[in-house]
């Protein structure tokens, strides 16, 4: 026991310091909302649980838990589709595929093929653009396994095992096509996975030490190769190098506004003892802008109250937008955010089953 308390001791003494994203006077960023998708007359949307949009043609992809089979609990929850810039409906991919359960993200990466993580089969499923599977990781639990029921959230969870995910919940790319997976609710940790599927290696545990996790809900890979990972539970940003070196932890600590509400539960406050789902400036999305269109920023969502803010690479706080609501220009529980300009923003919603397109004017 003293040697494990010395080496959590250690451990926090050479850790990066944590580094408070400083806005306490960033301005609120003036923006417009558009509900755009034009969804076919027998089609609806339920939660939008992943957006993404392709470098290639500006598509549009939809990973949402509508069309659901099956019983009121535990029915399949999980569709991906497919519009045009315009907002027309394309196609639906993957159409009744074997790993569709649970949605949670979707994201295209650099050569445009198109990823989806899906919490419910625990399984990540890389498409090529034409809508073919190309590979897959993880695999669901099957009605046949003994004592087939939903996964138990022990804590601290079982031990995580090469190759298996237990809700997994994202997935980003760096510069040599490795990626980086989000595993994530009960799992607490990052695997790295080579371009030719090969599983690489994996870090984090659960806990709230520097380099620990507590639900990863989200990820993302700037252009210098750096691994940002929304540890929500914890109420921080982790940013790590591609072999798992812990960079640096940044925390979002804007003053309330006046009128702050939720949509759904109480308001929790920050609490470092309490799983940050509705704690201001809890991460729940992360989206680095592209590299190519200049210097990057970073995007973070939070549940309450119901922001998006604007941020560098570093930390700071560059801006604001957006509350908790039902209108346009409101948000319920952004779950995942495309930004394949700084001033254009997809977001998909869980709670107002949709997707918003944000124009941002910041030089207003």
């Amino acid at each position: 026991m003293k040697k494990l308390l010395l080496a959590a001791a250690a451990a926090l003494l050479l850790a990066p310091a944590a580094a408070t994203a400083q806005g306490a006077s960033a301005p609120e960023i003036p923006f417009e909302g558009s509900d755009y998708l034009q969804i076919p007359p027998d089609m609806h949307l339920g939660e939008v649980a992943g957006v993404a949009v392709n470098n290639k043609d500006g598509h549009i992809f939809v990973f949402q838990r509508g069309n659901t089979t099956g019983p009121a609990y535990g029915a399949a929850a999980a569709q991906l589709l497919e519009f045009d810039k315009a907002g027309k409906f394309v196609r639906e991919v993957g159409h009744n595929l074997y790993a569709w359960a649970f949605a949670h993200s979707v994201r295209i990466d650099p050569q445009g093929n198109i990823w989806a993580a899906d919490k419910g089969s625990d399984m990540v499923i890389k498409f090529k653009p034409s809508g073919k599977v190309d590979m897959v990781w993880g695999r669901k639990p099957e009605a046949s396994d003994e004592g087939a029921e939903p996964l138990k959230h022990p804590k601290p969870p079982l031990p995580a095992a090469k190759g298996t995910f237990r809700q997994v919940t994202d997935m980003a790319w760096d510069s040599k096509g490795n990626t980086y997976v989000s595993d994530g609710y009960i799992n607490s940790r990052v695997a790295k996975i080579a371009p030719d599927g090969t599983w690489l290696k994996s870090w984090g545990s659960y806990g709230k030490a520097p380099g620990q996790f507590d639900t990863l809900h989200s990820i993302a890979v700037d252009g210098n190769d750096q691994v940002y990972v929304a540890d929500r539970g914890n109420r921080r940003i982790q940013v790590f190098d591609t072999e798992g070196k812990l960079l640096r932890i940044m925390t979002i600590d804007l003053p309330l506004p006046a009128d702050a509400k939720t949509i759904l539960g109480e308001p929790q406050g920050i609490d470092p003892n309490v799983v940050g789902t509705q704690q201001p400036g809890a991460p729940w999305a992360l989206c680095i802008t592209p590299k190519e269109k200049g210097p990057q920023v970073l995007y973070v969502s939070d549940s309450y109250p119901g922001r998006i803010y604007k941020m560098t690479l570093d930390g700071k706080i560059l801006g604001w937008l957006g509350r908790t609501g039902h209108q346009l220009n409101e948000f319920g529980w952004i779950h995942e955010i495309a930004c394949p300009s700084e001033n254009e923003l997809y977001v998909g919603e869980l709670l107002n089953w949709r997707m918003q397109k944000l124009t941002l004017h910041p030089a207003k």
